[in-house]
């Protein structure tokens, strides 16, 4: 995956970000993550340098609060923020690419994962019908439904997990989940029922 600030973004993005209200490091940190979907999550050991290196041009300055060192904007910083806001812009723009893609990624595994169930569902009932003598069919055909309905319950719930494993890992690392994408995500569900109930009446 390409970078997701290119070279110079970041120190422009972070004056940003302290031209809405002085932080403290671990708040820059959260809001870089929140604001990349996730895409870009931080360390003390890139941002710090970063901040020290704008407080010596004379971009940020640092006051202690309690245990808390917050980082403000100076005046002269303020005027870069504004002098350069046509870039800003632009970081903006690449930032929600990036969110986008996310969200193109978790729709993408979940309309696979539910290609391939739907796909061992049919295989499974051709395997059924051309492996079972039509003289035994009837007797032997709770038999198999049972045996396939666990199959079926085993792949829904190994989809299941996996999905809420990707989604709670994603928010534990500050990531963004907005609204479009458990909307989407609901809709793809939706249509997969609608396509099972009507392959089983079919």
């Amino acid at each position: 995956m390409a970078p997701v600030f290119s070279h110079g973004d970041l120190r422009l993005y972070l004056l940003n970000l302290l031209d809405e209200g002085p932080r403290h490091g671990y708040d820059i940190m959260q809001a870089l993550s929140d604001r990349t979907g996730g895409t870009y999550t931080p360390s003390a050991g890139t941002i710090y340098p970063r901040l020290a290196k704008l407080e010596e041009e004379g971009l940020v300055t640092k006051t202690v609060d309690g245990r808390k060192t917050v980082y403000s904007i100076t005046e002269t910083g303020h005027a870069e923020v504004q002098s350069r806001a046509g870039e800003l812009e632009g970081i903006e723009a690449g930032l929600a690419d990036s969110v986008r893609l996310i969200a193109d990624e978790v729709r993408g595994s979940v309309r696979e994962a539910m290609k391939s169930l739907r796909a061992d569902l049919a295989a499974a009932s051709r395997e059924e019908r051309e492996a079972t003598p039509q003289s035994t069919h009837e007797s032997d055909a709770r038999v198999l439904a049972r045996e396939q309905l666990q199959r079926a319950d085993a792949a829904v719930n190994e989809f299941r997990a996996r999905v809420r494993a990707d989604l709670r890992t994603h928010v534990a690392r500050g990531g963004d989940l907005g609204a479009s994408l458990v909307d989407q995500l609901a809709s793809e569900l939706d249509r997969v029922a609608r396509d099972v109930t009507r392959a089983l009446r079919g």
